[in-house]
């Protein structure tokens, strides 16, 4: 916002532009040329092409109990040069699963930023107008969230953040903003947010990577986000020396200190002891009792409210989470009595849907999920349609959350952001572990239904996935277990403890979810929130040596259910076969007008799928169908050699020269009237031959330069 502009003097304002070299990028911010009403507003260029515009709106306050802040992130077809959408509505729709995991990924460590009472209704749009499409610009919406915020000069902020993508191989070379390209090829992809001081927020993928290599793409990452962050109280320094900034103040609130008072003086150890050892709802009804027996103590008058229930209830809680911390920090004994390093008691059982192709439940404590595996053909591949090139997933997980899981009752109102999350989030931990496309061809989906959620709901539906995909007989390279690590932090002292498997409480009472996948060799995803200001690296390299012991016992636990892929696939599954046919080999396999697989899918009953890659899957209905297509494929593919021997089938006769015999589609030869087998002189070859017969013959001549092949019928001698 320009403070202050008039229609007169809008064409003659100043737009305020500055570069900043950023490891081996240029990358530029201005301010004062769009979005002149929003309350702060940035561009961020990188000299490639990509332009990403952020803005922060402040309104007015709104009440409730939680910060109204809202993130979205937009793709705009044009920006990359697509008309997109479908033939009936050309216009951006709902957003792209990309745009929604954007928006969550700006989203998380922009909000701890604010105090934690904000009330004042918050909006941040980033809109990427102007695309590559060779790199995801996304991850600069958290600079670009931190600088319009900064620029809206709300004091309040705990500023400035950035966000940073590389990208690893196996070496530990890294690369900042890799390309699509390079990610697809990396051993390690990390997004990761931070202050200058800390990490606050982090997203991962990874081929099984060390703790060690993670460390240093840590260290790596901090280092480009601290420059970041320098570079941005740079701009808000030079914008000021040019306009003046607004003046914004959020409305926060706080509880009255007599209720703390009187809250503190009625509420006992004794009464927060009680508290101990209770399960989920167990905990929240004696929390509930706890608070109305305090309110009536203090004189709490129901029709006026006075003194607010609000905050009597947030008193009530505030002692009960600072009794837990300290009970954490000095006896290392948490809310439901384990020890810091300890798993809720783990259990996994396959198969559970008879008709399904893989299924398990999978259980840790209260918290239970049921993952459900269905193989598909390439026909089921989902395509992906946002602004870049259309693309396709071979894997897909989808997360379900019903309300009945955490004992409530609401309305279903379709998926949200947090199913769109955690299932983006179970597919980062498996697409590492999957098999390629020439060894299974098949499609894969999983569904993972929450049932029961006591905390780590997400970890239980990866743990699950993994063995419903070993349940239907995926030959995973792999087997894949989670778990969500927690934090106390005291910040007078700076003690903390690491927390192994966070339950529903501990994440609501702790101060980090810290999500940790691995196989038994190293780490395939992470994704950690923290709601202090972040993480030292002493911390995160915690964090990663304690995660092995809590993911070695959860998956020696899933072991006891299966302990490896089964043999077998489901007798309801698809059958699905594949074979690699080279370039060159392609339009024997397709046919003039396609009519050669158009024909093998008619005479054997089954689908065939030819690749751009060369990959050919056949979809059959049964085995003996499904090999034969594949049979009558090879042999198109393969080149025909002196003594190969086959089952033609004779398409013409020549009468004094010979037959035309078709050995495999498209691959025709001759029996020279010679070369019948018999003894006698043949006058005619239609005395020896018919149209359509089926006959044993040999190759005995190749020429490959006219493309002749010589036969010679062979008789079979009676026995």
């Amino acid at each position: 916002m320009i403070v202050g502009l008039k229609d007169k003097d809008a064409l003659k304002r100043i737009v305020v532009k500055k570069s900043y070299p950023i490891s081996n990028k240029q990358i530029s911010f201005e301010s004062g040329r769009l979005a002149l009403f929003a309350t702060g507003s940035v561009v961020i260029e990188d000299g490639m092409g990509n332009f990403l515009l952020t803005t922060c709106g402040i309104g007015n306050p709104k009440d409730g109990d939680f910060f109204p802040l809202t993130v979205e992130f937009q793709e705009k077809y044009y920006a990359a040069g697509k008309i997109g959408g479908n033939r009936f509505m050309k216009r951006e729709g709902r957003p792209s699963e990309a745009s929604i995991l954007n928006s969550r990924m700006i989203d998380r460590p922009i909000r701890p930023m604010f105090p934690k009472w904000t009330r004042t209704d918050t909006q941040i749009i980033s809109t990427i107008m102007s695309s590559s499409g060779l790199s995801d610009f996304g991850w600069y919406g958290i600079t670009g969230a931190s600088l319009s915020v900064m620029l809206a000069w709300v004091t309040e902020f705990e500023w400035p953040v950035a966000g940073v993508r590389i990208a690893s191989d196996e070496s530990g070379n890294f690369i900042f903003d890799p390309t699509f390209d390079q990610i697809e090829k990396a051993h390690l992809d990390l997004t990761v947010a931070g202050t200058l001081d800390a990490i606050t927020m982090v997203e991962s993928q990874g081929s099984e990577v060390s703790n060690e290599l993670m460390v240093r793409a840590f260290e790596y990452a901090h280092a480009i986000i601290k420059t970041l962050c320098h570079a941005q109280i740079d701009f808000v320094n030079e914008y000021k020396e040019i306009h003046a900034l607004p003046t914004t103040t959020l409305t926060v609130g706080e509880t009255d200190e007599s209720v703390i008072s009187s809250v503190a003086s009625i509420v006992t150890d004794a009464d927060i002891r009680l508290l101990y050892g209770l399960w989920k709802l167990e905990f929240h009804d004696a929390l509930h009792d706890l608070v109305e027996t305090v309110a009536e103590k203090i004189g709490y008058d129901k029709e006026s409210n006075t003194p607010k229930m609000g905050d009597i209830a947030d008193s009530v809680k505030d002692m009960v989470k600072t009794h837990m911390r300290k009970t954490v920090i000095e006896t290392r004994t948490r809310l439901d009595g384990r020890a810091t390093d300890e798993v809720r008691p783990v259990r996994a059982s396959a198969p559970i849907l008879p008709r399904a192709h893989g299924s398990t439940l999978f259980e840790r404590g209260v918290t239970q999920v049921l993952s459900v595996t269905t193989l598909g053909g390439p026909g089921d591949i989902q395509l992906i349609d946002d602004m870049f090139e259309e693309d396709t997933k071979r894997y897909i997980h989808h997360y379900n959350f019903p309300p009945f899981s955490v004992g409530e009752v609401k309305p279903l109102r379709g998926v949200g952001r947090r199913e769109v999350g955690h299932g983006r989030l179970a597919e980062k931990a498996l697409e590492p572990v999957l098999p390629n496309a020439i060894d299974f061809p098949y499609m894969m989906r999983v569904v993972s239904e929450t049932t029961t959620c006591n905390g780590s709901s997400s970890m239980a539906s990866v743990c699950g996935s993994t063995l419903a995909l070993m349940d239907a007989g995926v030959p995973l390279k792999a087997m894949v277990a989670w778990v969500a690590m927690g934090m106390i932090y005291e910040e007078e002292t700076g003690r903390y403890e690491i927390l192994a498997d966070i339950q529903a409480q501990e994440d609501f009472l702790g101060d980090m979810d810290f999500k940790v996948a691995r196989t038994d060799k190293g780490i395939t995803a992470l994704q950690m929130d923290c709601k202090i200001a972040g993480l030292s690296m002493e911390v995160i390299k915690k964090v990663f040596d304690q995660s092995i012991d809590a993911t070695g016992y959860i998956m020696g636990e899933m072991k006891k259910c299966l302990a490896e892929p089964r043999k077998e696939l489901s007798p309801y599954a698809p059958f699905l076969l594949s074979v690699f046919v080279p370039e060159e080999k392609m339009r024997e396999v397709i046919g003039k007008g396609g009519e050669t697989i158009q024909g093998i899918e008619k005479e054997f009953g089954v689908e065939v799928n030819l690749e751009d890659s060369g990959t050919c899957t056949i979809t059959a209905k049964d085995q003996v169908s499904g090999r034969a297509a594949l049979e009558f494929i090879r042999n198109i593919l393969k080149d025909i050699e002196v003594g190969d021997i086959y089952d033609g089938k004779i398409i013409k006769v020549l009468d004094t020269v010979g037959a035309i015999v078709e050995i495999a589609r498209g691959k025709e030869g001759m029996i020279h009237i010679s070369k019948f087998g018999v003894k006698e002189r043949i006058e005619n070859v239609n005395n020896v031959a018919k149209v359509g017969e089926i006959v044993k013959v040999k190759v005995y001549s190749v020429d490959k330069e006219k493309g002749r092949i010589g036969l010679e019928k062979i008789v079979e001698t009676p026995v």
